[in-house]
């Protein structure tokens, strides 16, 4: 019998890898044991579990997180949004902008329109965190403080906006509907403060460029500038269509662009307190507007000859009304120079120099010429030239192509002192003889023609009309009181009354005596000077009524003296010139003639025995004077 082996008896064989595989058999099982590979997936999927469990609780953790912070930001966004809606533009204008100046202006250019580009400096800054209220208060409380600070970083972090306006009108504050200038302001930065300084440390320089245009009537503007003057401020409204803001820089794209807003139908008032002028009522209490005469002082004033062309130089000052700090600087600008009449005659075209605002006085030098004048017009440019050599002012109109429509009154001021045109005249070999009972008198009048200062013109005087009352003796002073009025023409100088002391007779020429006249040196601070000459033949004298004694008398120190006597003449002479460069249009004469009258002058005559000729029949001047009496 077999003895059955005892499992336990037989030790296990280890199989280290060296032995031979054992073969498969019928008894080998077709899959092999998978217990340890049920546990490994057991221990993956309980992991797998465990990451997703943890990662779901960080997620909504962190959404939970997100959404909480995302409802605070969008409560704190509400909350500044809600502040800043409650604000109007009228109040940001008032209360948050800021705007120190204008600095300096200059005047970039006026073009044919009558658009000025200007450029302007100044001061700007947006009070940013007083506008929504986010401003450091010590007695905010702890929540009140963090939204504040908050506030504060979110305007410092944007840091600047961007605003682009439509065009500003300005209109009167009594009349909106009547559109004084409008103002044309390029995308400009502003940049935002928290929290500024009580000085202007905190604001930004800037500078820009505006387009300026005057839309009213030359009446309504001058109209509501004489207003303002009488209540002593600048009051207008501007009004702004449309002002889009966006946040950040102009050039620069970032996210701060995405803040945008658009604010309309932008209205707000501006009173703006006029200064005052030195010399003159301050503006307001009603007082009036200074008149331009009396604003503007000609220094010096110089006219000189070209073939065809007179050109004109001069030199004003201007009181200047802006304070020290203001300065202006402008381009050249024209001007038309006009006289007034019946039909405006226009005199003259001049350009200023560039100029600048200084102060007390603005200095503007300009030049031009004298524009061609018609024959038409010839009276009415004598009368103007005419009063000017007799010391007189004359009225004249300024206006500019640049400002259509615009017409100042203004006043060329007399030379001071009073020129005298005529002088040293007298009359040469004069004689008088009686024919009849009537005396006639002969002689060469003499003279010299001086014009004022700057005055450097030639002339051809060639003809002269003198008017002339004759004293026995020197003409005494108080015989030069009297004045009269330059007509345009000359006639007959009325007789003064009463008459002057002395004066005895009147001499005035039937027609105009033709003149010779020759250039000669001046003396210092006189303008051109010529001698003239003119012959008298026959004239009549004219004894004044109620003065034959004077005239006996006269006429008794010439016969009876030794050496005659002295005559004085005082009177007013015209003359008709040709002057050198005046243009002349129309048709017929191409002589620039000028008739100058009115002119006063004053001198002395000897007159001898021998200047009293005797006509036949007459035997003795005894006889001749009996008859006066």
């Amino acid at each position: 019998m077999s003895v059955q082996e005892d499992p336990e008896d037989n030790p296990v064989q280890v199989d280290k890898g060296k032995g031979r595989a054992h073969e498969p058999t019928e008894r080998t099982p077709l899959l092999g044991s998978t217990s340890g590979g049920q546990d490994d997936t057991v221990t993956t999927a309980s992991s797998h579990r465990g990451l997703r469990s943890q990662l779901c609780t960080v997620f909504l953790v962190s959404l939970s997180i997100c959404i909480v912070g995302a409802s605070l930001l969008a409560l704190l966004a509400w909350t500044y949004a809600s502040r800043a809606s409650d604000l109007t533009p009228d109040d940001i204008i008032k209360n948050d902008l800021v705007f120190r100046g204008p600095d300096k202006i200059d005047v970039l250019n006026i073009t044919k329109d009558g658009s000025v580009w200007l450029n302007v400096k100044g001061r700007v800054g947006v009070d940013a965190g007083s506008a929504i209220g986010v401003d450091s208060d010590e007695d905010d409380g702890l929540f009140k403080d963090m939204w504040k600070t908050i506030g504060r970083w979110g305007l410092r972090t944007l840091d600047r906006v961007t605003v682009n306006l439509t065009t500003i009108n300005i209109t009167p504050e009594y009349d909106p509907n009547m559109i004084l200038v409008t103002l044309d302001v390029p995308p400009v930065e502003l940049p935002l403060s928290v929290d500024p300084p009580d000085d202007s440390s905190w604001l930004t320089p800037v500078s820009e460029p505006i387009r300026l245009q005057l839309c009213a009537n030359a009446t309504s503007l001058l109209q509501f500038l004489r207003n303002s003057w009488k209540q002593g401020a600048l009051t207008v409204r501007a009004d702004i269509g449309q002002a889009y803001i966006r946040g950040g820089s102009l050039d620069t794209a970032s996210w701060r662009s995405n803040f945008r807003s658009k604010l309309s139908d932008i209205r707000t008032a501006i009173r703006l307190r006029l200064p005052a002028i030195p010399g003159f009522p301050a503006p307001g209490h009603g007082n009036p507007f200074p008149a331009i005469s009396e604003l503007i002082t000609l220094k010096s004033f110089n006219v000189s000859s070209e073939p065809n062309k007179l050109n004109l130089q001069a030199t004003a000052t201007i009181l200047n009304p802006a304070p020290p700090s203001f300065h202006l600087s402008v381009p050249p600008l024209p001007f038309i120079i006009s006289i007034p009449n019946k039909t405006t005659v226009a005199l003259a075209s001049v350009s200023t120099f560039p100029f600048n605002f200084e102060t007390p006085n603005i200095t503007v030098s300009m030049a031009g010429d004298v524009f061609p004048i018609s024959l038409s017009s010839f009276s009415v440019i004598s009368h103007f030239v005419s009063r000017y050599l007799s010391g007189k002012p004359n009225d004249i109109l300024i206006s500019s192509p640049l400002l259509d429509g615009l017409e100042v009154e203004a006043v060329f001021p007399a030379p001071v002192p009073r020129p005298q045109i005529l002088r040293d005249v007298t009359i040469r070999d004069m004689k008088i003889r009686p024919t009849g009972t009537t005396f006639l008198a002969s002689g060469i009048v003499e003279g010299r023609v001086v014009l004022p200062s700057g005055m450097n013109v030639g002339l051809d005087i060639f003809r002269v009309l003198p008017d002339v009352l004759i004293f026995d003796g020197e003409v005494p002073p108080s015989a030069n009181t009297t004045d009269h009025d330059d007509p345009d023409l000359p006639p007959e100088m009325p007789l003064p009354d009463p008459l002057p002391e002395h004066a005895f007779g009147h001499i005035r020429p039937d027609e105009w005596l033709p003149s010779l006249s020759v250039p000669i040196e001046p003396n210092p601070g006189e303008g051109a000077a010529y001698a003239i000459s003119a012959k008298v033949s026959d004239v009549p004298v004219q004894v004044l009524p109620g003065r034959q004694k004077e005239f006996s008398n006269f006429v008794g120190k010439v016969i009876f003296g030794a050496d005659g006597a002295t005559a004085g003449i005082l009177g007013q002479a015209a003359v008709s010139v040709e002057v050198e460069g005046l243009p002349l249009t129309g048709p017929g004469r191409r002589t620039p003639e000028v008739v100058l009258s009115g002119l006063p002058f004053q001198g002395n005559v000897h007159v001898g025995k021998k200047s009293l000729l005797m006509d036949k029949g007459v035997t003795d001047w005894t006889k001749i004077l009996g008859t006066l009496t």
